[in-house]
């Protein structure tokens, strides 16, 4: 599919379209991309700067697992593309056929594997701008607080992208272990996210 060459006007056209993928998903990984990259930024702007020397070693630290969170993210757009596409012809198999409860199962469940991924990835990234946040330039403390905002919607558009497809699982127990973990991820970050960006935001009245 490719999503990751194409402009960012192509992206978000295909998004606008009847088109299966990206959807939700995708889109969520891209937020959470984007949000990463601004920590990436305020590091890059707080490293070699004599008042920050006494953080520089953390904030480096911070720049080479922000690196990898954005790669991570960005390869969870394809991700969610390509487990969703068999699900969504997995739909159109008809209700009588006795091969359908065990393909929509499996597919239902590769379906949530990339949202749930792409959640655990914001909630590691929503941390990390708390980081940015605290021990960054205070000039650019602004763009830690956005990434922060940025990845609270896209933790919970990876949640809802989860809960989709548990919904119709057929294996409850399996569902419910999910969902409980998802609620909990959800609670926690997106409660985290709040208190950074409202940490930041304060400090400008």
């Amino acid at each position: 599919m490719d999503f990751l060459n194409r402009s960012i006007s192509e992206f978000a056209g295909q998004l606008a379209t009847a088109a299966p993928v990206p959807g939700g998903g995708g889109a969520s990984a891209l937020a959470g991309a984007l949000a990463v990259a601004l920590g990436s930024m305020v590091g890059e702007l707080t490293v070699g700067k004599k008042k920050y020397a006494a953080v520089e070693r953390d904030i480096r630290a911070l720049m080479v697992r922000a690196e990898t969170l954005r790669q991570r993210l960005l390869e969870c757009v394809e991700k969610d593309a390509a487990a969703f596409e068999p699900l969504s012809r997995a739909y159109g198999i008809p209700g009588d056929d006795p091969a359908r409860p065990e393909i929509m199962e499996r597919c239902l469940r590769d379906a949530a594997a990339a949202p749930l991924e792409i959640l655990d990835l914001c909630c590691e990234v929503i941390s990390m701008q708390g980081d940015f946040a605290a021990k960054g330039s205070a000039l650019v403390r602004s763009d830690a607080a956005t990434g922060a905002a940025i990845c609270r919607g896209a933790l919970y558009g990876a949640a809802v992208n989860v809960k989709v497809n548990t919904k119709l699982m057929e294996d409850r127990t399996y569902a419910e272990r999910l969902n409980e973990y998802v609620d909990q991820r959800v609670e926690q970050f997106g409660a985290l996210a709040d208190r950074i960006f409202m940490d930041v935001y304060r400090r400008y009245d």
